[in-house]
C-alpha cells in the first residue's frame, strides 16, 4: 500500500477551526499549500500573514516545507495579555491587609 505524502495547513478562527490535508510536492512553499489548500476561500485572512511551523514562527513566506509540516495561520491578538492580567488583578486583589482568593468559603 502506497501512502501520499501530505502537508497539513492550520487556522483556528473564533468560531471554527481549520484542519487541510495538501499533497505535497517536492519543492513546495508555505505560501503554495495555503493557496491549494483552499482556506482562503473559506476563511477572510489578514494581510500579511503570519506562518509556523509546528509552533515555530516563520520569517519568510516561501519556507520550504517536507513532507508532513504542519503549516499554522496565527491570528492577530484581539486583547493584549498586559491588559488582561491587570484587569483579573484589579478584580481580585490580593495584598498587604487582603486575602486571596484561596482563602473564600466556598460555597
Amino acid at each position: 500500500m502506497s501512502e501520499t505524502q501530505q502537508v497539513w495547513v492550520a487556522y483556528a478562527a473564533p468560531e471554527q477551526q481549520f484542519h487541510i490535508a495538501v499533497p505535497f510536492q517536492q519543492g513546495m512553499t508555505a505560501l503554495e499549500a495555503i493557496e491549494q489548500s483552499g482556506i482562503r476561500v473559506q476563511v477572510d485572512l489578514a494581510e500579511p500573514l503570519a506562518l509556523g511551523i509546528f509552533g515555530v514562527r516563520l520569517k519568510d513566506l516561501h519556507h520550504i516545507l517536507q513532507a508532513g509540516d504542519r503549516v499554522e495561520i496565527y491570528r492577530p491578538l484581539t486583547i493584549n495579555p498586559k491588559d488582561i492580567r491587570r484587569k483579573r488583578a484589579a478584580a481580585n486583589p490580593v495584598g498587604r491587609y487582603c486575602r486571596g482568593n484561596r482563602f473564600k468559603q466556598l460555597k
